[in-house]
């Protein structure tokens, strides 16, 4: 018994808000249905905002299950991302333009606007405008270079956050998502790609990973407006 509380034993960082303005996000895939019991308990008696990547239906369950979190607890199904509002989500000034090549790419761009969203700035959502149809990103590109900062996924070849990048004024975020088959390689031509271009202002993150697309752009946006 004494081995299986160790196991289950979570620690959660509860002043990460404080350091950097927006709180811890659980990753959720791998979490044994103890550890996510813990998790959610102690956020009841914190009454604290969080948020919970990668969180399938049946883990959702769980959380929602412990006493306390259903009345405050939010999913979206389509990003696996969950979260708790025990407190009011402050509005802070700023809009992030979430953008996909494809629609197959969006429940990551979704995962990285519904982070931008919990830590509460605007998101403006453009999606299926990649470059194998360049006029669909031309119909909303004056949309898109008013945001503050934009994030772009793409699979495949990875081409978008190149072209948007050297199109507006803003920080672009790319986003390389694992969409795709053979020499996409799950994500891989489509990073390097991003890596390698010479657009100005591109910077790049892990494969599949919108929540840290997502906070990138709110710390970067929240830094600005001081």
């Amino acid at each position: 018994m004494a081995h299986e509380a160790h196991r289950e034993e979570v620690r959660l960082d509860m002043e990460r808000e404080k350091r950097k303005g927006f709180g811890e996000v659980v990753f959720c895939s791998g979490k044994s249905d103890g550890q996510l019991r813990s998790i959610a308990s102690a956020l009841v008696q914190a009454k604290k905002n969080m948020a919970f990547s990668r969180l399938d239906t049946r883990q959702r369950d769980i959380v929602i299950s412990v006493d306390g979190v259903s009345g405050f607890f939010n999913y979206n199904g389509a990003s696996q991302l969950g979260w708790t509002e025990f407190l009011p989500i402050p509005k802070l000034e700023g809009t992030v333009a979430v953008v996909s090549a494809g629609s197959t790419d969006v429940p990551i761009a979704e995962e990285a606007a519904g982070i931008v969203e919990f830590s509460g700035l605007s998101v403006n959502r453009f999606y299926d405008v990649g470059v194998a149809g360049i006029h669909r990103l031309m119909d909303v590109l004056p949309e898109i270079a008013a945001a503050n900062a934009v994030i772009v996924a793409a699979g495949m070849d990875g081409a978008l956050p190149s072209v948007v990048a050297g199109l507006v004024p803003s920080l672009v975020i790319g986003l390389p998502t694992s969409v795709g088959y053979g020499v996409a390689e799950k994500g891989m031509t489509a990073l390097r790609s991003m890596l390698c271009s010479c657009s100005p202002g591109l910077v790049v993150v892990n494969i599949d990973n919108g929540i840290g697309a997502g906070l990138a752009a709110v710390a970067v946006i929240k830094r600005n407006r001081g």
